[in-house]
């Protein structure tokens, strides 16, 4: 699972950074500023790049919203929780199976938080991918799903897949891990002519190779009324604990 992201980089940086993989601009729309942590619960703006507008960096509320919830989103957030969805079965549920056809997104993010578990007590750790140029780490795409509202406005949601050896030892109870995909792929990933079993093989073989590291932050993030969108919340409280 993937419920909490950061994307700490300013617009221009991420424009530039994508243009080298697929030429996109913020859209004049998008309210984006760059955020240490954004809770997936609180229904906030993820930053996605649509099928329907691939050279447009968009905003879509976190949460994908179905064609058959859309006259009331609040009432289906309530009851259901579409912040990730499985890749192995977005074919099979109703919440996804439209979107998985011809509604694929790329989110943006360049960090997201995991639960370790350890004695029966959960910490988050904090994930990126290191960099020797970028002191946020790199930028990297988690593939998405998205759909329009009826005030046209966006929703999306993340997909996840079985963990890698590296994330079963970090997420080792749920032992799942987003779906971030090889740069190489963000354009099959937008590319509305693929059958199913071609997005089936694309989600089976377009997960980036590159290293994450991953270490433990403050249990802030797990608090309610506590603002941790703020720089101290990627900070490692345990160096020797990290992955």
């Amino acid at each position: 699972m993937c419920y909490s992201t950061a994307l700490r980089k300013e617009r221009e940086k991420i424009e530039k950074e994508l243009q080298r993989q697929i030429k996109v601009t913020f859209d004049a729309k998008s309210t984006y500023q760059p955020y240490y942590h954004l809770n997936g619960f609180t229904h906030g703006n993820l930053q996605i790049i649509p099928m329907k507008d691939p050279e447009r960096i968009s905003d879509a509320t976190w949460g994908i919203i179905p064609d058959w919830a859309l006259h009331d989103p609040e009432a289906f957030r309530k009851k259901s929780n579409t912040l990730n969805a499985r890749s192995e079965s977005i074919f099979d549920k109703a919440s996804f199976r439209n979107s998985a056809e011809d509604k694929r997104c790329l989110i943006l993010a360049d960090g997201f938080y995991e639960p370790h578990h350890e004695n029966g007590k959960a910490t988050p750790y904090f994930c990126y991918q290191p960099s020797a140029t970028n002191a946020e780490g790199d930028l990297f795409v988690f593939a998405g799903l998205y759909n329009e509202l009826d005030d046209n406005t966006l929703s999306a949601t993340i997909l996840t897949t079985e963990a890698n050896e590296f994330f079963m030892e970090v997420h080792n109870k749920g032992k799942r891990m987003p779906l971030v995909l090889d740069a190489h792929y963000y354009e099959d990933w937008l590319d509305d002519g693929l059958s199913i079993p071609e997005v089936n093989e694309l989600m089976a073989v377009g997960i980036t190779t590159k290293p994450f590291e991953a270490h433990p932050v403050s249990n802030d993030l797990y608090k309610r009324y506590v603002d941790t969108n703020k720089p101290y919340i990627i900070k490692p409280v345990q160096k020797d604990t990290l992955f």
